[in-house]
């Protein structure tokens, strides 16, 4: 054990068991001895950590629910936790141990693309499934797909043309984007593909600037941030995430940056990175995301209220897409393993391949050939802040300006094709 503990902040090992309501009864409990463990590789420390603590209280609520239902085909979840740091070789370490060492069934987690792009690989090679709740590169239902990944949430492409088509409308021809991207995988291909749908690929005319990942400083945003103001910018695109995002903006704002652009964009928001910046500074910020709290006030969805109330009152905060990820991929791989009614990692594919479900929202579907959730995906922009303390918990932040079809918005499969060939990769997905 001692050559598996590494550091607290590396490994957390944590079994949480929460079964039918009751406390843990001993080896004589039949209940008890024959639970299912799924493994939540999330970051609980690094610069995704608001992310993280939303997965981690919305997975704890959707298993409770799950074990007073009754558990999976009659057995209790057990739910393993790991801290992946936002770091790939310490997410391959967690899922290996997971799995090896505690016989996890399946493992779910995110927010950093790289760090489930390898998950999903350790996952892979034990043959289990690996869930990406936040990973929005193009390359984890693209180039890195496998039959063992699935993504819930939405990609770098589908936000890109939801988002991409209200800043034609909004921001007309001739403006100047100058775009600062995290130097990984998410952060290059959503750059790609806002750049692809926005008509700002010149590069020579909307130009960039790269900060490291994990690990940037706040002096490597002040940098890129001092190159963008030399070129004078109409459009300043952040593609940075979690924390990096929330240290960029502030500075930006600090800076007089942010005033003297017509727009900041940051392509993938949360809830967790707009109470990070606060009310003043993210007003009327523009970007992108899959769910939001309040997407099921606005267009009615009954299931996906009393999720957000039920969040609401065991946290006195509003559940973010992160939170909303992780319950849905819970209880999508509960469904999943019921209608197989196997825990076997094949029937379980086969029996989520091309699924169609509503839960927290309007239908979504698991697309057969790349294991991508199709679903509706919103552009937004920051309200005032007068208008965001008004909430009762001040985190009414998002106004939805524009919401396109998942078929709309997503790569199809001749594109999808195209882009496996080009990188080398079989069409059909690998085993």
């Amino acid at each position: 054990m001692p050559g598996k503990m590494k550091t607290a902040a590396s490994v957390i090992c944590i079994v949480v068991f929460i079964g039918m309501g009751i406390a843990w009864m001993g080896p004589e409990s039949a209940f008890a001895q024959e639970g299912v463990r799924v493994g939540l590789n999330y970051p609980k420390t690094g610069p995704y950590s608001v992310q993280g603590l939303a997965q981690l209280r919305a997975a704890e609520m959707a298993v409770l629910e799950i074990n007073e239902a009754g558990g999976i085909m009659g057995r209790p979840v057990e739910l393993v936790i790991r801290d992946s740091e936002s770091r790939p070789e310490v997410a391959t370490r967690n899922v290996a141990e997971m799995i090896d060492s505690h016989g996890c069934q399946m493992i779910f987690g995110g927010s950093s693309s790289a760090v489930a792009i390898a998950g999903g690989n350790a996952a892979k090679s034990r043959g289990k499934i690996y869930f990406g709740t936040l990973t929005y590169s193009n390359e984890t239902t693209g180039e890195e797909a496998h039959k063992y990944m699935f993504r819930e949430c939405y990609n770098a492409w589908m936000g890109a043309r939801v988002l991409s088509y209200y800043l034609r409308e909004k921001y007309l021809a001739n403006r100047r984007y100058f775009y600062i991207t995290a130097d990984y995988t998410w952060g290059r291909t959503t750059e790609e593909s806002i750049r692809k749908f926005s008509n700002t690929s010149n590069e020579r005319r909307h130009k960039s600037a790269l900060t490291p990942f994990p690990g940037a400083t706040a002096e490597d945003f002040k940098k890129a941030l001092a190159e963008a103001e030399a070129e004078k910018p109409d459009v300043l695109v952040l593609v940075l995430f979690g924390n990096d995002m929330a240290t960029a903006l502030r500075l930006a704002t600090e800076m007089g940056l942010k005033s003297r652009v017509e727009a900041v964009v940051v392509p993938n928001l949360t809830l967790g990175m707009a109470e990070s910046c606060g009310p003043q500074v993210m007003e009327g910020v523009i970007g992108a995301l899959p769910w939001s709290w309040n997407v099921p006030y606005e267009f009615g969805y009954e299931k996906g209220k009393r999720f957000v109330e039920k969040f609401a009152a065991r946290h006195n905060a509003y559940p973010s897409t992160s939170a909303a990820s992780a319950y849905t991929i819970l209880y999508q791989y509960k469904d999943a393993v019921e209608r197989a009614g196997s825990f076997d990692s094949r029937a379980v594919i086969a029996s989520l391949e091309g699924h169609r479900f509503s839960l927290l929202k309007d239908e979504q579907m698991w697309r057969d050939f790349d294991h991508q959730c199709i679903q509706t995906v919103y552009a937004v922009r920051c309200k005032p802040a007068s208008e965001v303390m008004k909430d009762r918990f001040r985190q009414d932040y998002f106004e939805i300006v524009n919401q396109m079809t998942g078929q709309e918005a997503a790569r199809n499969r001749f594109n999808w094709e195209h882009l496996r060939r080009k990188a080398g990769k079989p069409v059909e997905l690998e085993w």
